[in-house]
This record gives structure tokens, C-alpha cells and sequence, in this order.
């Protein structure tokens, strides 16, 4: 028994077990080495002891390991701890997509289309490599978020050119996707992995199976002998084209099945071109002969002597005795007949489980919910599900699994999902950050963010333009999305320069307050002291605020005009005083 906490090969501590299948047991691990989520296989104990179990396990490895493409997962590792036999493979966190049928039936045209093209492409690679995989089935594939399938469990997959097939290896896959070959105890060929998709893309269309039957032996006799039932019959938008692909993979008779899972694909990629809109339904090329092979009694012998003499008394004595235990046991025979005559036609009714519809418990407290459940005869997980959500409110019922709606037998169990309410996180200390980049940040978590400019004519090492000041949620504190923050940053602003640097002159000024929409008046002003046109004062203060429009006063100087002496000529008066 392997347990939590426990190490493989000193290196894959086992995390939690997700999956126990009839070879083997499937556990998430943790790579101690790379530093990453692993799954691990680990061959049951009750066959680790068998020879033949192990070799199978061994060939799955040596298989896998020669596999790279990705719609497979991949293998990492291989190796026997103390008798364990492992496999390590790539995790991969998603829903099988049998869960995925489980939960919404029949899938969109284009979302089977999508899935199939991806299958065929990886069966494809196996099958290149000379690998069937034996035991296609929704079950052993994986679906991601992003809509990306993976195939899994290459358990029974074992390389065509091995001999071996163990009675196990033929009955290992899943009955309802098992070929009409394979069910008969035929060797399985690439052609029965084609028979295993079809099946699979038949259900992907349906959201049923299908052959159904209340045994394994039932769906196999079906498997071999019924034809496929119609899709288009079952919902009539799908196209012919598309049941077409149905049909031909999923014929009993090998020969009328694509010839490699390459022209399935090639099939499916081409099924919705406008040309084919109007395609007849696939007739079989050859028959679809019954594959059971049907056993000869050997005749039985006439054992009377020619002559016809008649049989002596003691004979006839005998013969009595025989007709009388035939009677006996023909009347108990016809007595248990009759008796599960009455099992199988009153007993299904008197046992009948009652359908109903899973109630509207969207919105209500959990309590309200479980007992609106148990009021229909359903029973409540006692474990619920918590996410967050932005309609409803923390502590209120967002959905059920499975969902609101759906009929389901009384005494199934269903699991709440609860809102944790908005989504919240952790507020940072913004002080000293971009406002704009930081803006974009709290809006893409839907915060509203006000802002508060703070003006500042000049940067300094303390004051940049558009870095943050100040906050009006503290840092640390829990927002969610709707909430409203307040974010102080500065603006820098165009101000007034010192005109009276020396290195400014009026015509440059001019084109400043242009620039800004300034009127400027000039007045001069005698001065012999500084050179003529120096700036020597202006009415607004150098680093104010520039206001647009406004007016601007500037002074200059300018050298003061020379006066000019009196030049009169002397008079006769003054001559003859002389």
C-alpha cells in the first residue's frame, strides 16, 4: 500500500492517489529532482509477483517512451523500487473527457471536430511508430482549459511486432468501445483502434453510447452483430457527411474502415467543405459478414442394428427411468422460467427509482438549499465547492454538480457550489510607482480608480511626473473587484522660465508666449550699466504656473541717448566787447 508522503525510487514523493485501474495504480507525485508535479504508475502489488503482468507493464514503457507529440502524454520515467514497477508520466490537471460528456451530452459540431482532429493526429504518431493503443475510450483522454485533448494509459498499447497477446489483452479495453474483432477473440490491428475512435466520436455527437446492454457479454454480441444507429437520426442537424465518417469507422467488417487513421483525419478535416452538403450515406463496399464464428455439432451416430430387432427389457426399463428424470427436470426448468419471468417483468417496476428535476437553488443560503433538495428525495454532499464569484453574494449557492435542472434518480447525491463572493486580493504600496501603469493594473481586476493630481512645475529626485503620492485604501488591506481607490500622483505642468538668465532675448520670448497663448508687452528701460536688450524684469514669477491665455510684462534695457552741446556763433556784440 503506498501512502501519502511516501517516496518512489527516493525521488517521487506520492501526493494523493488519482485513479485505480485493473493493472495498475495512478498516483500525483512530486518530482524532489525537477521540481514539478508528476504522475506516477505503480503496478499493483497482487501482480507485481507475475511474470506476464510485468512484462506487459515493462512493454507499456518501452511504447510510450518512443512516443513525442502533443495530444500524448509523455513519459519521463521507468524503474522497479523494491518490486514496484513505476512509470512516471507527464501530470495533466483537466477533466477526462468521459466527464465532460457526463456533464453537458452532446458536444458542438465544431467542438467534436476539433477533439476528433486532435485524437486522429496523436493516433496517428502511434500508430507510425507501429503502436496500437487497444483501448481508445473518452475515459483514457483528457481534455485542458484551453481545449487541448491529451490520450493517456498506453497500457494495453504494445508494439506490432510483438507475438504475445494474453487472454487478458483481449478483453482489457472497455466493452462499449471495444472493435466487433476484438470482442470475438480475434489480434487486434490498427483498424481496431479506428473502430474504437468512431465509437468515441459517435458518443462526442450523441451523448450516448451506441450499444447499451445490462452486461459486458450483451454489448459485445451487439458489438459484433448491430449496426451503428444513425446520428443524423438522433439529431438531425448533423450533417451526412459527418454520420458518414460514423459509418465507415465503425463498419464490423474491417475492409469497409478507413485504411489508416490518416484518411479518417484527412476525412474530418475536409466533412464540412459546402461541396459535401448534399453527400449520400456511406453504402459498405463489402458485407458485413456475422464475425462469430459459428460452431458444427458433430452428427450423432445411429447406434440401431440393421436388422430392427427390438431393444431387450432391461433397455426398456431404462428408458423409462431416463423419460421420467427428463419430466422432472423439464418441470423444475419451466418452474424457474416462470419464476425469473416474474423477477425480470414485476421485479424493475417494484424496484423503479423515481426521476425528478434537480431544483432552482441558485441564490439561496446552503441551508435553504440542501433542504429545497431533500425535499425532491436528493441527497446533499456535505463537502460544498467554493468559488468566487461576481453576481453572487458570499455564502449563496452559485450552481449545483450535477447542474440546476437536469433529471437525475432520487437519492443521488449532489454537491453545492458556494460563492466566496468578488474575487479579492491584497493591496500593494503604490507610493512611488507610475500612476498610469498602475491604473491599468487595478482596472484590469475591475477596481475604479479616481485620481487626485497634484501639480508640480519642475521634477526632482523625490517628485517625477505621474508617480503615485498617495493612496486612500492602505496597503495590505483586502480589495475587491467593484471597489473604488483613490491614487494622488503629480503632473508636471509648463511654468515660466527666469527671462533674466542671460539667456533669453525678445524675439525668443515672443515665440514663447506664442507657444502658450501670452500676450506680451514690452517696455524699455534706460540703463548704461548692463548691455542694451538684457531682460531685467518680468511680471510673472519664474516657475509659476503657466495659464492659458494670459499676458506677460517684460523689461529691457536700452542705452540712453547722447545729448547734443549748443554750437551758436558769436555775435558783433560779443566781438566788439572783446
Amino acid at each position: 500500500m503506498i501512502i501519502k508522503g511516501q517516496k518512489i525510487d527516493d525521488r517521487y514523493q506520492i501526493v494523493r492517489t488519482i485513479g485505480e485501474g485493473g493493472m495498475a495504480n495512478v498516483y500525483l507525485a512530486y518530482d524532489t529532482i525537477l521540481d514539478r508535479n508528476v504522475a506516477v504508475k505503480v503496478l499493483r502489488g497482487d501482480l507485481s509477483d507475475d511474470d506476464k503482468f510485468v512484462r506487459r507493464f515493462q512493454r507499456e514503457a518501452i511504447a510510450a517512451s518512443s512516443l513525442s507529440h502533443p495530444n500524448i502524454v509523455e513519459m519521463y520515467d521507468v524503474g522497479d523500487d523494491d518490486g514496484k514497477y513505476f512509470i512516471v508520466m507527464e501530470y495533466i490537471d483537466g477533466k477526462t473527457l468521459k466527464s465532460l460528456i457526463k456533464k453537458r451530452g452532446a458536444l458542438t459540431i465544431s467542438e467534436v471536430i476539433d477533439i476528433m482532429l486532435q485524437l486522429t493526429s496523436a493516433v496517428s504518431c502511434a500508430h507510425d511508430s507501429y503502436i496500437i493503443h487497444r483501448d481508445i475510450k473518452p475515459q483514457n483522454v483528457m481534455i485542458l482549459e484551453d481545449g487541448r485533448v491529451k490520450i493517456m494509459d498506453f497500457g494495453i498499447a504494445m508494439a506490432l511486432g510483438s507475438n504475445e497477446l494474453t487472454q487478458t489483452n483481449s478483453v482489457m479495453g472497455s466493452v462499449h468501445y471495444l472493435p466487433p474483432e476484438q470482442a470475438n477473440g480475434k489480434g487486434s490491428t490498427m483498424k481496431s483502434d479506428i473502430y474504437s475512435l468512431g465509437i468515441l466520436m459517435f458518443e462526442l455527437l450523441t451523448g450516448k453510447l451506441p450499444f447499451k446492454g445490462d452486461n459486458a457479454v450483451e454489448i459485445a454480441i451487439k458489438q459484433m452483430k448491430e449496426p451503428i444507429p444513425s446520428v443524423c437520426k438522433i439529431n438531425s442537424n448533423i450533417p451526412q457527411s459527418l454520420e458518414n465518417i460514423v459509418l465507415k469507422s465503425c463498419a464490423k467488417n474491417p475492409k469497409n474502415r478507413y485504411d489508416s487513421v490518416k484518411e479518417m483525419r484527412e476525412d474530418i478535416e475536409k466533412c464540412m467543405e459546402p461541396e459535401r452538403q448534399f453527400e449520400e450515406r456511406y453504402v459498405y463496399k463489402y458485407p458485413e459478414q456475422d464475425l462469430e464464428e459459428t460452431k458444427v455439432m458433430p452428427p450423432i451416430k445411429d447406434d440401431k442394428k440393421e436388422n430392427g430387432n427390438s431393444k431387450n427389457k432391461k433397455d426398456k426399463k431404462k428408458d423409462k427411468k431416463t423419460n421420467k428424470i427428463l419430466v422432472i427436470v423439464g418441470s423444475i426448468c419451466l418452474l424457474l422460467a416462470t419464476i425469473i419471468g416474474v423477477i425480470t417483468l414485476i421485479l424493475p417496476k417494484l424496484t423503479k427509482v423515481k426521476e425528478v428535476k434537480i431544483p432552482d437553488v441558485k441564490d439561496m443560503t446552503v441551508t435553504q438549499a440542501e433542504a429545497a433538495l431533500r425535499k425532491e428525495g436528493l441527497e446533499v454532499e456535505a463537502k460544498v465547492e467554493e468559488k468566487y464569484d461576481d453576481k453572487i453574494d458570499d455564502g449563496k449557492v452559485i450552481k449545483t454538480s450535477p447542474d440546476i435542472g437536469r433529471t437525475v434518480k432520487q437519492g443521488i447525491s449532489i454537491t453545492l457550489i458556494v460563492s466566496k463572493g468578488k474575487e479579492g486580493f491584497e493591496l500593494e504600496n503604490y507610493e512611488g510607482q507610475n500612476y498610469l501603469e498602475i491604473k491599468g493594473r487595478l482596472e484590469g481586476k475591475g477596481i475604479k480608480v479616481h485620481p487626485n493630481e497634484i501639480e508640480i512645475t519642475e521634477e526632482t529626485n523625490d517628485q517625477k511626473d505621474g508617480m503615485i503620492t498617495g493612496q486612500s485604501v492602505d496597503a495590505g488591506k483586502t480589495i475587491k473587484k467593484g471597489d473604488s481607490i483613490t491614487l494622488t500622483y503629480t503632473k508636471l505642468v509648463d511654468a515660466y522660465p527666469d527671462f533674466s538668465d542671460g539667456s533669453w532675448t525678445v524675439d525668443r520670448i515672443q515665440t514663447f508666449c506664442d507657444e502658450h497663448d501670452i500676450t506680451l508687452t514690452v517696455n524699455e528701460k534706460e540703463d548704461d550699466t548692463k548691455p542694451d536688450g538684457t531682460i531685467i524684469y518680468q511680471s510673472r514669477d519664474p516657475k509659476s504656473k503657466i495659464e492659458s491665455p494670459s499676458t506677460l510684462r517684460i523689461e529691457v534695457t536700452k542705452k540712453p541717448e547722447e545729448k547734443k552741446e549748443d554750437s551758436k556763433e558769436p555775435s558783433k556784440e560779443d566781438e566788439k566787447t572783446e
